[in-house]
């Protein structure tokens, strides 16, 4: 049984967000955050690898980030890395890879996860995803875990979840994303919505199928070639066809769409990690709640600030209140925390003004 399950990883994010400290050459998902020895990527193989043989995980990414890739996960073979010539979002990046499983074992049952969430609690996760593989594996479902929210959180995608179970599992009603901070606060307060972790799990038939009925071009697409996956002319026919798929998440394309959708609720202390506040929310703080990564920080008069930088260095902080400080090679982000949406536009900028390095 456990050789049908497969891991799909979505690993080509670039991972502007947390720029300068994460950057297009090396984004977010290839760093480690948490001073584990482990990036993101890693600390995601890990965690997989407990539940799906290493033979059966497949990481989808840019193919700028192969050699990175490559160094980062050595227990792969070259075939388990999937490489996209272009970015065109999780519905492609996820037909792609259950091509690829179809042609190795059409009986698959997939788990479809991003490179760079933060899980805290492993086993209550691990139980969650064995009891999630054994209902896909027993109904034709395009399942969701979905994480008991804490606050009214703006930038995550919320599922209000139905009354009806089938074996204790909800199904769903809607998908809303990301919602402002009045209905966030409905949302919770009501008692019936979820934050989407944009973990999923199904089985490959089921998934296929629901390609065919709600994204039949880039069904086609793949179906013209499938008898090329896991052959040599696979890259040739991806390099050709993927840019040609339509530029559009899962969740959009497909699950929005769908009645068979379902959702565990879960609670195994998962971030997402998109932004610098729930990285400063997911860390260790002092006892001013500061955060500080890779360095050592001297806080003075200072409080509720993040700090990271590349390489070990000392940093002195004085008089500062909720910003960010931010360093990697030859960039040094200065920016208050509640304005880090501008971030992409500082980016912009310096890229405008100083050229591709910055």
């Amino acid at each position: 049984m456990k050789n049908n399950n497969y891991c799909i990883i979505m690993s080509g994010g670039i991972g502007n967000r947390f720029w300068p400290y994460s950057n297009e050459k090396t984004p977010k998902q290839f760093l480690d955050f948490f001073g584990t020895g482990r990036s993101l990527l890693q600390s995601t193989f890990d965690r997989f690898n407990k539940i799906i043989p290493k033979e059966n995980i497949f990481v989808v990414t840019n193919d700028g980030y192969a050699e990175l890739t490559r160094e980062q996960l050595p227990e792969l073979s070259e075939d388990q890395i999937l490489l996209e010539p272009i970015r065109r979002n999780t519905a492609p990046c996820i037909a792609y890879a259950s091509f690829r499983i179809q042609a190795i074992n059409p009986e698959a049952n997939i788990i479809v996860t991003p490179s760079d969430h933060l899980i805290l609690k492993s086993d209550q996760f691990i139980a969650d995803i064995n009891k999630g593989l054994d209902f896909v594996q027993h109904h034709d479902v395009l399942l969701t875990l979905g994480v008991k929210p804490s606050r009214p959180e703006t930038s995550y995608g919320y599922i209000q979840v139905c009354v009806d179970k089938v074996e204790g599992v909800h199904k769903v009603k809607t998908f809303t994303e990301k919602p402002n901070r009045e209905l966030a606060q409905a949302f919770v307060d009501s008692g019936e919505f979820v934050w989407n972790s944009g973990i999923f799990i199904w089985s490959l038939k089921s998934i296929l199928n629901a390609f065919k009925t709600h994204l039949p071009d880039i069904s086609n697409k793949f179906n013209d070639g499938a008898h090329l996956f896991n052959t040599e002319k696979e890259k040739e026919f991806i390099d050709s066809s993927f840019p040609f798929c339509p530029n559009i998440s899962i969740d959009y394309g497909v699950l929005e769409k769908a009645d068979n959708v379902f959702v565990i609720i879960s609670s195994f202390g998962w971030s997402d990690l998109d932004s610098w506040t729930s990285l400063h929310d997911a860390s260790q703080r002092d006892e001013s709640n500061n955060v500080n990564l890779n360095n050592d920080v001297i806080y003075i008069e200072s409080s509720n600030n993040v700090v990271a930088t590349s390489s070990k260095k000392l940093v002195v902080i004085q008089g500062l209140e909720d910003y960010i400080i931010a360093e990697s090679d030859k960039t040094l982000l200065i920016c208050k925390k509640k304005e880090e949406h501008r971030i992409k536009h500082f980016m912009t900028d310096a890229r405008f003004k100083f050229g591709d390095e910055f």
